[in-house]
């Protein structure tokens, strides 16, 4: 399907179609594939447009079949329709149509055979589509062809009823539709199949059919192959009579065919339907074991977050039976770096991806980590400028590791012997590129030192500071700076390049 993308600066220049007129051409656009399809024929969109006083026919949309090799090569979208289509086209724009007469061209060496429908709605005429046929593909017609042209001509006129496109649909819009090429039924005004193209018949094959499909009611053949527990979307009785403009799909224990019915309608009465199936067996198949691995991941992650509160238990219950202050302290800070990694585990268990919505992992760490490292005397506010967005687990992990010991660090040195503080957390995030800043309005970096001035105190044996630094230069190689936060308390800035991050 070929029509250009700036139909809608088309539509624009004409100062006669209302909103709802676009509207419904876009509607016919939408769906004219089948008509091009079914009809081996290319279609173009005409309206008329008034500039400078002058009267011109543009074309505002093309399309070309995909069922036979197009004779329309270049792209006539924003062009004035060619001399030889001007007068039967205002013939119909005018309401002067003679359906029963075709017009016939040369083009080069190719014959070519146009039919003009008015495009009607709302008892107005916007503009006429013309189906244009090389008759160099038409030397030959068996069944197939007879059959396919016949409902594709249908359609084509139902457009100048109005009928087409439908007022009322059930379309799901899936990635997978059926196309005319993957198999197409006729079905009588009853339901009963007058025609069925060889790949329909190929897809039904996969549902068991073993007798001719002609002469047979389409409803009740499916039904005698559904099964108690098989899936039945609404829309497939109605889809499977033929009087619904709907998509549907057979599902059973051997195939899923997907189905798309087009309605057929002639002086205002339904006649009949093209329903074209596609075997999509294969396809479903993929997508249950895309499924299955999805659910299968996200329960690996769940099972390693079970096991990582686990371990985190153990810690505390082996720091409460500790009599050594120190070692009490050094079981606490391992409890929660492994409770840390344990949250990033349970964000991945929710998704079928390996990434997580950081901002909500990391809000809930940090608020985790301020309350374990403040007293019940302590009130520490942290808020955030900016947003971290979403994070694979590679890059997540280590992150949510290096701002927990900054937290922490704030709070157990900045914070100390102080009832109330407030921690800062801004985030700037360009693709791949991370800069956080987390700022305190603390004791000041003067009394986080170490004894011999050479570095920032950390909680614990300095093994936080450790940590931040290994992961943050070596593991993303960024970098660090420890400053002071004005008019008092810290402020760290880190610049790093995020590893598994996609921009």
């Amino acid at each position: 399907m070929t029509f250009m993308t700036d139909f809608t600066d088309v539509f624009a220049r004409s100062a006669t179609l209302s909103k709802d007129d676009k509207s419904w051409l876009r509607r016919i656009l939408d769906d004219w594939q089948v008509i091009a399809d079914l009809s081996f024929a290319d279609l173009m969109l005409v309206i008329p447009i008034q500039e400078n006083g002058v009267q011109r026919l543009v074309v505002a949309a093309q399309c070309r079949s995909s069922t036979v090799v197009s004779r329309q090569i270049d792209d006539m979208v924003g062009k004035n329709l060619p001399e030889s289509l001007v007068a039967p086209v205002y013939d119909n724009l005018n309401g002067r149509v003679d359906g029963g007469i075709d017009h016939y061209r040369m083009v080069g060496s190719a014959t070519v055979c146009d039919d003009f429908v008015p495009v009607r709605h709302n008892d107005k005429i916007l503009g006429v589509l013309v189906r244009e046929t090389n008759m160099m593909t038409r030397l030959v017609n068996g069944h197939y062809e007879s059959e396919s042209i016949k409902v594709g001509h249908e359609i084509f006129a139902m457009i100048g009823d109005g009928t087409f496109p439908y007022v009322d649909d059930l379309l799901s819009k899936q990635r997978h539709d059926p196309r005319v090429s993957d198999g197409f039924l006729i079905l009588s005004e009853d339901g009963i199949v007058e025609y069925a193209a060889p790949n329909a018949v190929s897809c039904f094959r996969r549902l068991g059919l073993v007798t001719d499909l002609i002469g047979r009611y389409l409803s009740e053949f499916i039904t005698d192959r559904i099964q108690e527990n098989d899936k039945v979307p609404e829309s497939l009785p109605g889809v499977l009579t033929g009087k619904f403009f709907a998509d549907s799909e057979i599902t059973t224990s051997n195939a899923s065919i997907a189905l798309r019915c087009f309605p057929l309608f002639s002086g205002g009465s339904r006649t009949g339907a093209v329903i074209l199936c596609r075997d999509v067996t294969e396809v479903r198949r993929r997508e249950r074991e895309l499924e299955t691995k999805d659910a299968t991941i996200a329960e690996v992650h769940h099972r390693i977050k079970n096991n990582l509160q686990a371990v985190s238990s153990l810690l505390r219950l082996q720091a409460r039976r500790t009599k050594n202050e120190e070692v009490r302290k050094e079981l606490q800070e391992a409890q929660r770096r492994v409770e840390t990694i344990a949250v990033v585990h349970e964000g991945l268990s929710q998704t079928a991806d390996e990434v997580v919505d950081f901002d909500a992992v990391i809000a809930k760490l940090l608020r985790m980590a301020v309350e374990v490292a403040s007293t019940d005397e302590q009130e520490i506010k942290i808020s955030y400028l900016g947003q971290f967005g979403m994070m694979p687990a590679q890059d997540a992990t280590p992150l949510s590791l290096v701002l927990t010991e900054l937290v922490t660090n704030c709070v157990e040195h900045g914070f100390e012997n102080r009832k109330e503080g407030n921690i800062l957390i801004s985030v700037g995030r360009s693709g791949k590129n991370l800069n956080v800043v987390v700022e305190d309005d603390g004791n000041g970096l003067e009394t986080e030192v170490d004894e011999k001035g050479k570095s920032v105190k950390a909680s614990g044996s300095g093994l936080g500071t450790q940590i931040v630094n290994t992961f943050v230069t070596n593991d993303f190689g960024g970098t660090i700076k420890w400053g002071v936060n004005h008019p008092h308390g810290t402020r760290v800035e880190i610049s790093i390049k995020l590893r598994a991050a996609e921009n």
